[in-house]
């Protein structure tokens, strides 16, 4: 068991020379807090919800994230009790996770597991827009987290877990304490096996698995599934310095963000990765509907990289839609659509980004390095 010294003390950035906020009650402007009155959980934001904050195109927060691991009814619904049966003293469990465990309505039976803060509604944001969500930061609010396997669910239902029970498995997994100079990179690290003193060692690579915006109508949707609303969608590559650029559903975008990982693998097959509470720095901005050359689908993107993204009950649908989608950012920028289809035959690579959430996702890497000679002349894509 990993001793308390050498846990990661709560608040660690990833990046240097950005101002965390300090812990406190309430909302403050640039800060919005993980409260029974400002998160949801199981269910994501419709179009009949009202926002718990309210802010201009282009500005950015800080939101508190919680994570579902350690607070679901399988795991008691008591954190202190659930992670102080791992060997986390009580002290070292968020409060904020304590409080919507026994303070927020939850159904497991019809409501998904994740916990989401939100929503946040921009202002002048219309539908047939596209809200463009920065990761400008990430800072990771414990030095543990778990990954779970449960219900027969996963990529190998029938193996796991291996009794062939549908019983909750909960690993604990820690943050390894950093040496040397800030911007150290992180690692993560797990026990070989129950009782083992062996432990694997894996980089950690922070990121928001649910970023979206509110559904049209009156039902709220469920959180599992993603979709055109984003939501779930558990792209490990939209870290810090990623935009996810989602269509507008209704009037005020009603953002939220949610189901916080410290890393993850593409496929995620386990049913969950390393999950885990983060406090996110993010800017929203909008992408105006005229300057749109066709309506677009979700797509994600990095300094390095442009993302196209494809969701699917069918793994085979999930990866046509991403190649559409990924034909498309090649047209809008510039390409012969057949000519971005041999393109992409050559040159791109997609990967399958989690086949967990009901809903499956395959997602592109297109190089922007490969396009430079047409980044230069045109617009950026849906800009």
């Amino acid at each position: 068991m990993t001793t308390t010294a050498e846990r990661l003390p709560v608040l660690h950035p990833l990046s240097t020379g950005i101002e965390i906020p300090g812990h406190g009650r309430g909302s403050r402007p640039g800060y919005l807090p993980a409260t029974p009155r400002t998160v949801l959980w199981g269910r994501l934001p419709c179009a009949d919800d009202s926002p718990v904050l309210t802010i201009n195109a282009g500005e950015s927060l800080w939101i508190d994230t919680v994570s579902h691991e350690g607070i679901l009814e399988d795991q008691g619904r008591d954190p202190v009790a659930f992670f102080g049966g791992h060997g986390v003293p009580a002290v070292d469990v968020l409060h904020d996770a304590v409080r919507v465990a026994r303070e927020v309505s939850h159904d497991p039976l019809t409501d998904g597991p994740h916990v989401i803060t939100g929503p946040i509604e921009v202002r002048g944001a219309r539908v047939g827009d596209v809200l463009s969500i920065t990761v400008l930061d990430l800072a990771l609010r414990t030095g543990y987290g778990i990954v779970s396997n449960r219900h027969g669910r996963g990529a190998l239902p029938e193996q796991f877990p291996v009794d062939g029970s549908l019983d909750v498995v909960s690993i604990l997994c820690t943050v390894d304490q950093p040496v040397g100079a800030a911007g150290t990179a992180l690692t993560g690290s797990m026990a070989a096996g129950p009782g083992d003193r062996r432990r694997v060692r894996f980089p950690l690579r922070p990121f928001l698995g649910t970023m979206g915006v509110a559904v049209a109508g009156t039902e709220r949707a469920h959180s599992v599934p993603p979709g055109a609303h984003g939501g779930n969608v558990d792209v490990s590559l939209l870290g810090v310095g990623s935009t996810l650029n989602i269509p507008v559903q209704v009037p005020g975008a009603l953002a939220y963000v949610g189901d916080p990982h410290f890393a993850q693998g593409d496929g995620e097959v386990a049913l969950t990765a390393f999950e885990a509470p983060l406090r996110a720095h993010l800017r929203f901005d909008l992408i105006r509907r005229e300057t749109l050359t066709a309506p677009r689908a979700l797509w994600g993107e990095t300094e390095e990289l442009l993302i196209p993204i494809g969701l699917d009950v069918d793994l085979n649908e999930a990866m046509r839609q991403a190649t559409r989608s990924a034909v498309a950012l090649l047209t809008d920028a510039g390409m012969d659509p057949a000519h971005a289809f041999a393109y992409l035959s050559a040159a791109g690579d997609f990967a399958v980004s989690q086949v967990v959430d009901r809903v499956s996702g395959v997602h592109g890497k297109i190089r922007k390095a490969d396009l430079v000679e047409l980044l230069e002349a045109a617009p950026s894509p849906g800009g």
